[in-house]
């Protein structure tokens, strides 16, 4: 009798457990919150899927609601696709969410090309109707149409133009005696693991309208300066006569490695009036290279800005080195330079010069020089540049109208605002340059704002 009478409250109990949870809640009144109210991707490219976003449907009632109907508007027309709890269709009707408790949609993206050049919008929307109630999530993304590269070799004179922008897979390489021209304005994407290799000569002469980009292909706004999503461009020994204007090279592993000196008289890299940024290794490493450099800015890099080895000729004028980072630990200095590789003593021929750059950060010591031969040439000018370190007085003149330690008062660095205060200690400061070899170009700086001497240090004039 006993052991009956346990069965029948189990019974009981367990009828009373279900019917608290199964009750249906039909009142028009009853509520479903939703995670967000509309869903925006960043820029996507044709034939190519998204990252995936996730709407979140909560049922806060004490009872089970019912979704009659879940749905994309535009239905198997539509460039967006769905996955609702781990169902994929871009329909599903009675989905039963229980008192307290969740479901899961999962949203992409997928546009068919068209013609257009710039971005266009695609749009569709989620329908949820339940208990005679229809709730409409908007579905936006901007499609962007793309020229798509493999593996593709430059063997002769060839142009990359403004409109649709470049996605480079695997690798871009610019054949010896080949020129690749980069027309300003033009968008060059690399997929991950991507790399663009010079073995003849690059032209990317952008204007301060038109600036050219070389950026990885995640434009998402989560991925917009994460370092290290592709390898960078690396120019080779038989390379020559390259240029870099106007242009911004971001979020590669190493943003501009360039391998020898020149073979004539030219520098091998021309880099002026380019933002280098968000590289996971190096903005710029240089092994015995020659490389002119002017009114660049750089910055937020996991090692070094400028990292130049094994000798070379290296002049840099006007240019903004800002040891900030937001996204990396460092421990290394902004700019490195030296006459031997990493773990050499052998040295080489070593030739520097600098003027009027600001090389800050926020470690004690942003510059390091490394001298290890006795035999070579070991040649450093470093004129009217403000400096942080506290152990450079044998290695640089400090009295070749240097500043050391003395703070550029950079306006907003966590936003990316390299700019100097009006009371700045790099304001009035630099030697007149107009008698060097780039003396006109350097009359205006990073923005074009015409540069009166004594300049302020740096690649931004006011």
């Amino acid at each position: 009798m006993k052991k009956l009478l346990y069965f029948l409250l189990a019974i009981i109990l367990f009828a009373t457990a279900c019917s608290k949870t199964d009750l249906l809640e039909t009142s028009p009144n009853a509520r479903l919150n939703f995670s967000t109210d509309s869903i925006l991707f960043d820029t996507v490219f044709t034939e190519r899927g998204t990252t995936t976003r996730i709407l979140k449907i909560f049922n806060y009632n004490a009872n089970s609601i019912q979704i009659n109907e879940l749905k994309l508007a535009r239905g198997s027309a539509s460039d967006f696709s769905i996955n609702i709890n781990g169902l994929n269709a871009n329909q599903a009707q009675n989905i039963r969410i229980k008192g307290n408790d969740s479901i899961y949609v999962f949203v992409r993206a997928s546009i068919n090309p068209n013609n257009q050049e710039n971005p266009f919008i695609v749009e569709d929307s989620i329908i949820c109707n339940f208990n005679g109630n229809r709730v409409k999530i908007p579905l936006i993304a901007y499609g962007q149409n793309a020229i798509y590269l493999k593996n593709v070799e430059v063997n002769t004179q060839t142009t990359f133009t403004k409109g649709k922008p470049y996605i480079v897979y695997n690798q871009l390489k610019i054949n010896k005696n080949a020129t690749l021209n980069i027309a300003p304005g033009a968008r060059i994407y690399f997929h991950k693991d991507a790399k663009l290799l010079v073995h003849g000569t690059l032209t990317a002469n952008g204007t301060l309208q038109d600036s050219i980009t070389f950026a990885s292909d995640r434009l998402e706004r989560i991925y917009r300066d994460e370092p290290g999503q592709w390898e960078g461009i690396h120019i080779f020994p038989s390379s020559s006569h390259n240029i870099i204007n106007y242009s911004c090279i971001k979020n590669a592993i190493i943003g501009l490695q360039v391998d020898s000196l020149s073979r004539n008289s030219n520098p091998k890299v021309l880099v002026s009036n380019t933002v280098i940024k968000n590289h996971q290794v190096a903005g710029i490493l240089a092994y015995q290279a020659d490389i002119t450099a002017y009114n660049n800015l750089f910055f937020n890099c996991g090692q070094y800005l400028l990292a130049a080895i094994n000798g070379g000729r290296y002049e840099f004028y006007q240019n903004t080195f800002a040891g900030y980072n937001f996204s990396l630990a460092r421990s290394t200095p902004s700019v490195y330079l030296a006459d031997h590789s990493y773990n050499s003593s052998t040295a080489f021929n070593f030739n520097a010069l600098f003027k009027n750059n600001i090389i800050w950060g926020v470690l004690r010591e942003e510059l390091e020089i490394s001298r290890r031969g006795t035999n070579q040439i070991f040649t450093q000018n470093f004129e009217a540049n403000i400096i942080r370190s506290n152990r450079l007085t044998s290695d640089v003149n400090i009295n070749n109208g240097n500043f050391l330690n003395q703070d550029p008062a950079f306006i907003n660095p966590r936003e990316g605002n390299y700019k100097t205060a009006t009371n700045s200690a790099a304001r009035s400061k630099g030697v007149n340059l107009t008698s060097t070899t780039y003396g006109l170009a350097l009359n205006k700086d990073l923005k074009g704002i015409k540069r009166v001497y004594p300049s302020t240090l740096g690649c931004y004039e006011d």
